[in-house]
């Protein structure tokens, strides 16, 4: 009388847990991403229905009460230039983008417009979407 053993190795593999935790991880990542900003200034926008897909690089900053931001340092006018030229160098094909609220005057925003122009540096000026 043969003796056969009754336990067998099952050699499939299920990977429904798997697809489980990938797809909690997705989730995790779709959530978390929406909640990064460039910036953490309050700033409000002004509108624009055309966006550009470039990436800058560096962010200058102007709020409502005339502080002046590169990134998310606070300085002052004359330390704008400076800070620019040490974070961009001379590369001739990096973006900076200008972030200033609607209610700034014009003033303010073409005398970083000329620091870019006389450095020759690409300059974006940030909008929020229709």
């Amino acid at each position: 009388m043969a003796i056969k053993s009754r336990s067998k190795i099952d050699p499939s593999f299920s990977m429904s847990s798997m697809t489980d935790v990938v797809f909690l991880l997705l989730i995790f990542f779709m959530i978390t991403s929406t909640l990064v900003h460039p910036t953490a200034l309050k700033l409000l926008l002004p509108q624009s229905a055309n966006q550009t897909a470039a990436k800058p690089l560096t962010t200058v900053s102007i709020t409502r009460d005339l502080k002046y931001y590169v990134e998310d340092r606070r300085v002052s006018f004359s330390q704008i230039e400076p800070l620019l030229k040490e974070k961009v160098g001379q590369n001739p094909d990096i973006y900076i983008s200008l972030h200033v609220d609607e209610n700034v005057p014009m003033r303010e925003v073409v005398k970083v417009m000329n620091i870019a122009k006389r450095n020759k540096y690409k300059l974006i000026l940030a909008t929020r979407a229709k």
